[in-house]
């Protein structure tokens, strides 16, 4: 019976990883849940300005499960996909510019006259409120 060989940090793909469902993280345990020296998580906060773990009252770093998944988006880009680090830094920005922009909200077409009677039930309760006083 052989043994088999550890992952390296290249051979796993960011797909495979499961995030635990915490709030925090210690940067020892995403270091671990990534495949990654630590040290290379601290290089990381000072490209990337989307990975901004806080830091706890003794100092140590606490990362938010999207500061994992940032890492692991930035794992893929560098490892996987084979940017540099200033490409991997541009297509996030590019990314997180795609984030913000909602499609927006449906509203239910409503008649005029739906509207006017909503308008006149509020009209009706400011009323009833302000005779309290």
């Amino acid at each position: 019976m052989s043994a088999r060989p550890k992952p390296s940090a290249r051979s796993v793909k960011a797909a495979e990883i499961v995030i635990p469902d915490k709030l925090y993280f210690r940067i020892g345990e995403v270091a671990e849940l990534c495949r990654l020296p630590a040290y290379v998580l601290r290089f990381w906060e000072t490209e990337f300005p989307q990975l901004k773990p806080v830091k706890g009252s003794t100092g140590q770093r606490m990362y938010r499960r999207k500061d994992v998944e940032n890492v692991l988006q930035i794992k893929k880009l560098l490892y996987e996909e084979g940017f540099t680090i200033s490409g991997a830094r541009h297509q996030l920005r590019g990314e997180s510019h795609t984030d913000k922009k909602q499609t927006p909200l449906p509203f239910p077409a409503q008649s005029s006259s739906e509207i006017k009677h909503i308008r006149q039930g509020l009209r009706d309760i400011l009323t009833i409120l302000s005779t309290r006083h």
